[in-house]
């Protein structure tokens, strides 16, 4: 049996927030949550989302967030061509990753009182994008609902691995307001130099 297998350290982060209620109430209060959603949060990565969102804001009416997405150009022609009003579309191109996605938004979020959001992206990435997107729009009291874009003929199931690492990402996000990645490249940047040095 590993001892850094994914389930004990899921496990591990899992008790931590149990121990500690500044933690859960968070969660709680999104988990209980019934109001109707406020906006739609849409993932860039393909173009398919960006069509279901604006498909989904117009025939809603709710503002809509495209965090990521296409190309500035392609996302303004496909908000014009859909009549929505410009000032319910915001394009939001912080994120590098789908961690990114939710951590450059969030507070912006809960700023304006958001409660409850539609999450779209394309169906292959829908787990893992819920994952990290319940534990840190929960960890602002939040609830997500996910919509699925549709991927085929290109969807590509997502590795266990890949889950793993964005969960212990997010995890570590709630507790630090760090991304570990970010830490991880800095320290590889500067082990790098000391090696360039040394020559």
């Amino acid at each position: 049996m590993k001892l850094f297998h994914p389930s004990f350290l899921f496990s591990g982060f899992v008790i931590i927030f149990l121990l500690n209620s500044k933690y859960t109430r968070p969660y709680i209060k999104a988990f209980r949550n019934i109001e109707q959603p406020q906006l739609i949060l849409v993932l860039g990565g393909d173009v398919s989302r960006e069509y279901l969102g604006v498909k989904l804001a117009k025939a809603m009416g709710l503002p809509l967030i495209i965090s990521g997405g296409s190309n500035p150009e392609f996302a303004e022609w496909l908000i014009e061509k859909s009549t929505i009003p410009s000032n319910l579309v915001t394009l939001d191109y912080r994120a590098e990753d789908t961690l990114g996605n939710f951590t450059s938004i969030i507070d912006d979020l809960l700023l304006k009182e958001v409660k409850h959001a539609l999450l779209i992206t394309s169906k292959d990435h829908m787990s893992r994008a819920m994952l990290v997107g319940n534990i840190i729009a929960g960890s602002r009291g939040i609830r997500l609902t996910s919509i699925s874009a549709k991927c085929a003929p290109r969807c590509k199931e997502e590795t266990l691995s890949k889950k793993t690492i964005d969960l212990i990402r997010a995890l570590t996000w709630v507790i630090t307001k760090k991304d570990p990645k970010l830490f991880l490249q800095n320290l590889y940047q500067s082990q790098e130099k000391l090696i360039f040095k040394d020559e």
